[in-house]
């Protein structure tokens, strides 16, 4: 499966069209950061697309979430892109798909990485990363953030995560405060739900897009939820901002 984006992409950053931790880029290269509501509208579109996947009859996962695999249009609306390592999901009695591990480091969940066991919450583990990076504009792996060598970001974050007196400590400086600190405390628990260790504790995607859309107003977030038509793997191209087709 492919994806294709209607409108020509913005660069959220200069060398790429694909989106970029928010606070990426560095100060001199001329390139403002990304708003509050900017990455909390991007969170739930990605989450929004996930959802519609994991609904689908057939139980699309997508395996491979990461922020170069979003894509930004002019209006910093978020398009999933790159479906070739997607799967169906289990059918039946079955719990997990066993395959291959494929993925990118960083973003897959551990038990698929340990396992090779994949399933719905493999994808929202990856998207508790995505969620991450949103907040604290870091990258799931960067070499520049020290520590040790193996260390990702979700290693990083962590220990601030599980207690919300510290949560605000990762959040990305660049934004300068302009958020709500009670929005970015619970974005930041949304992101540790995703992120648990046992599967079975993750929320589903539709879950996570529900309490998502309640962090904002309305005045914040013009999004309703758009009539849909499957043609057996895809999405009809007229009717989603997913638009997803067959390669």
């Amino acid at each position: 499966m492919g994806n294709c984006v209607r409108k020509p992409v913005k660069c959220a950053h200069a060398s790429s069209s694909n989106f970029p931790p928010p606070g990426a880029t560095k100060p001199n290269e001329g390139v403002q950061p990304i708003t509050w509501t900017m990455r909390m509208n991007i969170a739930i579109d990605v989450a929004r697309g996930l959802s519609f996947l994991h609904g689908l009859d057939a139980n699309v996962i997508y395996r491979d979430l990461k922020a170069s695999n979003v894509l930004l249009d002019s209006d910093y609306n978020a398009k999933l892109s790159d479906f070739g390592l997607a799967r169906d999901g289990p059918t039946g009695d079955n719990t997990h798909v066993s395959t291959k591990v494929l993925g990118t480091r960083g973003y897959a969940a551990p038990e698929y990485v340990a396992t090779g066991h994949l399933t719905p919450k493999s994808d929202v583990y990856s998207y508790g990363v995505v969620l991450l990076e949103l907040l604290s504009g870091r990258r799931a792996l960067d070499e520049e953030r020290g520590g040790f060598d193996d260390e990702t970001l979700v290693d990083w974050a962590k220990p601030f995560l599980i207690d919300s007196r510290r949560v605000l400590r990762i959040m990305d400086t660049r934004l300068g405060g302009q958020y709500s600190k009670k929005a970015a405390q619970a974005a930041a628990a949304i992101a540790l739900q995703c992120l648990h260790t046992d599967p079975k504790n993750r929320p589903p995607m539709i879950d996570v897009l529900a309490t998502l859309e309640k962090l904002n107003t309305p005045k914040d977030i013009p999004r309703t939820a758009r009539p849909v038509k499957l043609d057996n793997h895809g999405i009809k191209h007229m009717n989603s901002p997913y638009r997803i087709t067959k390669t």
